[in-house]
């Protein structure tokens, strides 16, 4: 008889599932029993934390939720860092830990790797956690939980299995189907209220953000018909082509987008909470939208949140979208001609020209990367070339630019989310863009990298310390302290950790060694000394 850890793994195939992250434990020994029988490939990190940021990497390529296998106590905690960040970027997850026998939960007699209650520990970043009392309780908990993923905000979802429940048998279980489900749609009259405002707007503006990733092509016409400028989140990026005459980029925390937002008479926000790490970067509190304001998200309560609506709607951003489209397009509209365009245009002269030498440098440094590896997906860390790349980056396609500077914004993101990445997105060079202080935090998953086979591009950008905190302190007249923190030889490391390591001094180099980089069938760590590039930029 199949015990409930294989009918686990049995059912996860059912859902599509291929990759399963995670670090084998005493604990967890169950749920592999019959994983070596079955199509998931397992990578091993080195931490449970890079098993998080493996998922998410790979959950925001694929759209397809990142599986992790986490052992009791210690494994939990160190992934909840990981689960958080996908929390607050709406990123799909599934967490399938273990926790000690039922008879023993919230007992506290010293039992290994015991917490008081591993689901208090997860409520602040989960859809939902959920103790698994009884095998037969499996196929409704896992079917609810690909409900989140499929039809409501994405976000982790925490299942904990007690020991003694995933050794039980389950064989029964294996005919169990995985449900399909169809995303919510948007009321014919809602859509109907929505085009008439849009239809009689003589500014209208698009907000859109990583909810309508996949809505890109049909928001692309609608602003086009409605000569409506379109800004992007930071997760957003790629949804409307670099090159495109109504883009206006990821620029809503500058002077230039916010007036242009305060011009418009109609604005329409699609798949973003209008949330601080998008639009006030400055933390100024700047941005405002005196115009009347559609929202469209699948989050119920996220249409209440930050601005208030003048109409709300809950629904799929791609349906929508389609359905924006199909009523405005049917109907007669003269869009301003001083508007659309022309005020887009205006828009990008005026960040541009605010560049300042370091930007500049940087966003040389992101156009190199671009025209080396024109499909590259970039995956990011907190860091200075990523804040500059939120502004100046525009992505050629959609799920190609993201990092942890957004929302819970962590340190040490950018190593394992490239390798999760890469892992979804194997023909495409993936570039990790990342500093020398956040690299120290997850450096050792270069060995994870190598041992799956996965050539990620390491570019290091090294200011000997955590370069941005140390200007924020000197902004603030603090003396800084804690900053300046001691720097290893990286190229060592990486050749130690059986990658391949070379200091990056000039442009040309760049160019040359990113091709290289590759085709290798090893990551890659490309080291850039952030004061000589810069100088070799034109200088600050």
């Amino acid at each position: 008889m199949a015990t409930c850890g294989e009918v686990l793994v049995t059912l996860l195939e059912n859902y599509g599932v291929k990759l399963v992250f995670g670090i084998p434990g005493v604990h967890t020994v169950e749920l592999y029993r019959g994983l070596a029988a079955s199509s998931l490939r397992h990578i091993t990190p080195r931490h449970e934390q890079g098993a998080g940021f493996m998922a998410d990497g790979y959950a925001r390529v694929t759209g397809s939720p990142g599986v992790c296998f986490i052992i009791t106590g210690p494994g939990m905690t160190n992934i909840a860092t990981a689960m958080a960040q996908a929390y607050a970027d709406s990123i799909p997850m599934l967490v399938i830990s273990s926790v000690n026998a039922r008879h023993q939960l919230g007992s506290g007699n010293g039992c290994l790797h015991e917490l008081p209650s591993q689901r208090n520990l997860t409520a602040g970043f989960t859809a939902f956690s959920h103790t698994l009392m009884t095998p037969d309780e499996l196929p409704q908990i896992l079917a609810r939980a690909f409900a989140v993923f499929e039809l409501t905000r994405p976000r982790p979802v925490h299942i904990e299995i007690p020991l003694d429940v995933i050794t039980a048998p389950a064989g029964h279980l294996l005919l169990a189907r995985a449900a399909r489900l169809s995303r919510p749609a948007a009321s014919g009259s809602a859509i109907a209220q929505a085009v008439a405002r849009l239809l009689q707007a003589r500014r209208p503006l698009i907000l859109a953000g990583g909810g309508a990733v996949d809505a890109g092509s049909d928001l692309q016409r609608l602003a086009e018909h409605l000569q409506a400028p379109i800004a992007l989140t930071i997760n957003a990026k790629g949804i409307i082509g670099p090159d495109h005459p109504l883009l206006i980029g990821s620029s809503q925390s500058t002077a230039a987008t916010r007036a242009l937002v305060r011009e418009a008479d109609v604005v329409l926000a699609i798949g973003t909470e209008l949330g601080e790490t998008d639009y006030d970067t400055v933390f100024d509190g700047g941005f405002a939208i005196p115009g009347e304001l559609i929202r469209i998200d699948i989050d119920a309560q996220q249409l209440a949140r930050n601005f208030r609506a003048t109409i709300a709607i809950v629904a799929d951003a791609g349906q929508a979208a389609s359905a924006l489209l199909a009523a405005v397009a049917a109907a007669p509209y003269e869009p301003a001609t001083d508007w659309g365009a022309p005020r887009a245009a205006q828009v990008r002269s005026a960040i541009a020209a605010g560049y300042d030498a370091a930007t500049r440098a940087q966003k040389r440094l992101l156009e190199a990367v671009r025209q080396a590896l024109p499909d590259v997906i970039i995956a990011g860390d907190s860091t200075q070339p990523v804040y500059a790349g939120n502004l100046v980056y525009d992505a050629t396609t959609p799920r190609s630019w993201f990092n942890s500077s957004t929302g819970y914004g962590t340190l040490g993101y950018g190593l394992p989310a490239a390798i999760g990445a890469k892992l979804g997105a194997a023909k495409r060079a993936v570039v990790c863009l990342i500093g020398d202080g956040g690299l120290q935090f997850t450096l050792p998953e270069l060995a994870s990298a190598v041992e799956a086979q996965v050539p990620v591009i390491v570019l290091l950008w090294n200011n000997a310390g955590y370069g941005e905190i140390k200007r924020y302190m000197t902004e603030r007249a603090i003396t800084p302290v804690g900053v300046d923190i001691y720097t290893p030889d990286f190229m060592m490391l990486a050749r130690g950790f059986g990658c391949v390591g070379e200091r990056i001094g000039s442009m040309n180099a760049l160019l040359e060694q990113l091709p290289r980089a590759a085709g290798r069938s090893v990551p890659t760590v490309l080291e850039i000394d952030e004061q000589t590039w810069i100088e070799a930029q034109g200088g600050l």
